[in-house]
């Protein structure tokens, strides 16, 4: 039989679908709210050959951080061409073309040992530019080879302030021996405007599978 009341020393609660139960602030009756963890799964896509994944929807002032979570993301294309790289929209998606100033840096190492580098990757940031940026330097497209990480995106519906991000990224890539490299981007999208859709991309070519989720941050 379906729960439709708690009574609780006469104070009385109706049970909400995934919502828990807690005292309210005052501490003299009972309230429900969202149950635990900080973290609210928004949206999901995965890619199937797919020229780009956006989401459109789902971005505004209910979190002051949301987390884009890259799980398996596979290019249709090797190298280069593979790298996955975004970008950022004030018109709810009809152009992606927001002014972006960012740094770049790489942490590499192959599978034989032979060779590691950290350093700053220049040909990968932007000075207030409006193209697409780079989360990744290279991808490989060999059965085997994936991307994962997370995008971090701050008070993206702030009127006040420009938009800050934050990326960790890794992937591996084919070399001789394979390499795993590790990406740390960051910067600002250069603008007051409210930030309210996101989109993903290779630079050439389809993603070809692989899962982007986004979460709000509670």
């Amino acid at each position: 039989m379906a729960l439709n009341k708690l009574k609780f020393n006469s104070i009385n609660v109706t049970p909400v679908a995934s919502k828990a139960i807690r005292f309210n602030s005052s501490a003299n009756g009972l309230e429900t709210a969202d149950a635990g963890g900080s973290l609210v799964k928004i949206a999901s896509t995965t890619a199937s050959s797919s020229s780009s994944i956006s989401f459109t929807s789902g971005i505004d002032s209910t979190y002051k951080e949301y987390i884009f979570h890259f799980n398996n993301i596979h290019p249709a294309q090797d190298g280069t061409n593979g790298r996955l790289t975004f970008n950022l929209s004030i018109d709810g998606g009809s152009n992606y073309n927001v002014t972006k100033t960012t740094s770049f840096f790489e942490a590499s190492h192959d599978e034989g040992g032979g060779s590691a580098t950290l350093g700053y990757e220049s040909g990968h940031d932007l000075a207030q530019g409006t193209g697409y940026q780079n989360l990744a330097r290279s991808l490989g497209n060999d059965a085997d080879h994936n991307l994962g990480g997370f995008l971090h995106l701050f008070d993206p519906s702030n009127t006040t302030f420009v938009k800050h991000f934050i990326a960790t990224i890794n992937t591996n890539f084919a070399g001789d021996p394979d390499y795993s490299a590790q990406s740390f981007v960051a910067g600002f999208a250069n603008t007051t405007s409210a930030v309210n859709a996101i989109s993903f991309q290779c630079t050439s070519g389809n993603i070809d599978s692989g899962t982007i989720a986004m979460y709000g941050v509670k």
